[in-house]
Formats: structure tokens, C-alpha cells, sequence
């Protein structure tokens, strides 16, 4: 599909964009996405997206009902979000700023293929937490790190070329889902589901999380 061609490049900016196209990346995290928005059960159709990049993916789920705000660190992907969707709120900060302050709080918050880049994923998570109402639900996904795919990355001689170590501004922290999960609970994130996605589950190319917000007791 078309859609699905344009992926960013890597340079030492980190993320370029010459579209406002979707990734490669996107056609298996979007279904993994709309599954587990299905199992928000929300009739608040409000999503925070915390690196919204060039907005295709927000783009997508308006055209598909959903009240989409998000924010990116890239003066570039906003440049494009706002070239291509003149109809989104969509705009330059990151998860290092007081999003919550500026934006309130959403019953969904959608993060996708971000915490790997992230050089305080501990603000990075906290900044997930203040976003959501009591009750709501944040998607992350994040390239996903297992035994067995790590094992054949290192039998194939692909470590290099994964762990992308000249690319300036790129991966930096790898995921397990113990890990991701440990991180959200001390943002106090309950993780409720993980899909991996993009192969057989023990290679998988990624891992969405569905995490929840405990509602207020007392």
C-alpha cells in the first residue's frame, strides 16, 4: 500500500521527514492500536498522542472518530503534520514539558515507538501518567527485546544494524516487556495487555502495551 511507504529517514538529526505518510512500521502497530482502543471502552473518543511525528497516524484515527491532540519534539514532522493536516492539534514539545499543565488530561494516551529514544524514560513515563484521567489508558509501543530474538540477531550477525548505534538522536534504551512494565507501575501505570506484533510473537518486531491509571479510591 502507498500509505505505508514512506518511512523516516535516519541522519545525524535524528528523524527527517519527507512525507506525511504513515511507516512501514504503522501496518502492523495500527491494527494492534485499534484493537486495544477497543478495549478501552471509552465514550470519550479524546487521545493525547506523545510523539505524534509528521501525524499520519493522527490523521488516521480522526478520519476514524477519534479527537486527536498530540505534541513531537521535531520542528520538521510538525511542519509536515501541519502541512498535510491543517485540522489537527498538533504541535512541537515533548514528554520533558509540563504536557499535562497545557493540555489537561484524556481518557486515552497514545505513544508510539518513542520510549526507546527517550534519555529519561522516567519523565517520559511520569508525563504518560499526569495526562490521564483516573480510570484511563495509554498504548505504548516500543521495539520489542526477548531471549529468542536477541539470540538470533546475534546468530545472524543483524546486533549491529538494530541496535543502530551511528544514528545520532536514535534508539537508546531496549525494552523487554518486564522492563516497559516495571517502568509504567512506578508511574503508577498498571499494564493490562502486550501484543507483540510485526512476526511470531518470539521475534516480534514490536510490543504494544495497554497500561491503566487506577481510579481514585478513598
Amino acid at each position: 500500500m502507498d500509505e505505508f511507504r514512506a518511512a523516516p529517514v535516519h541522519t545525524s538529526r535524528g528523524y527527517r521527514y519527507h512525507s506525511a505518510n504513515v511507516n512501514p512500521s504503522h501496518a502492523y502497530l495500527l491494527p494492534a492500536v485499534r484493537r486495544l482502543l477497543s478495549r478501552c471502552g471509552s465514550a470519550d473518543r479524546r487521545i493525547f498522542e506523545v510523539g505524534c511525528g509528521n501525524g499520519a497516524v493522527a490523521n488516521i484515527l480522526t478520519a476514524e472518530g477519534w479527537e486527536v491532540t498530540g505534541v513531537d519534539p521535531s520542528d520538521e514532522g510538525i511542519a509536515r503534520a501541519r502541512e498535510a493536516y491543517p485540522h489537527l492539534r498538533l504541535a512541537q514539545g515533548s514528554a520533558y514539558e509540563p504536557l499535562s499543565e497545557t493540555y489537561g488530561t484524556f481518557p486515552i494516551v497514545l505513544s508510539l515507538e518513542v520510549v526507546e529514544h527517550v534519555y529519561a524514560p522516567r519523565d517520559y513515563a511520569r508525563a504518560l501518567a499526569d495526562l490521564l484521567e483516573p480510570g484511563g489508558h495509554a498504548i505504548i509501543s516500543t521495539p520489542y527485546h526477548g531471549y529468542l530474538k536477541n539470540l538470533a540477531l546475534a546468530v545472524t550477525g543483524k546486533m549491529d544494524a538494530h541496535f543502530t548505534a551511528l544514528w545520532d538522536h536514535g534508539h537508546i534504551k531496549f525494552w523487554s516487556v518486564r522492563t516497559l512494565t516495571e517502568l509504567l507501575a512506578e508511574a503508577g501505570l498498571d499494564v493490562v495487555e502486550v501484543l507483540r506484533v510485526g512476526r511470531v510473537p518470539a521475534l516480534a518486531k514490536s510490543m504494544v502495551l495497554l497500561a491503566e491509571k487506577p481510579r481514585r479510591t478513598g
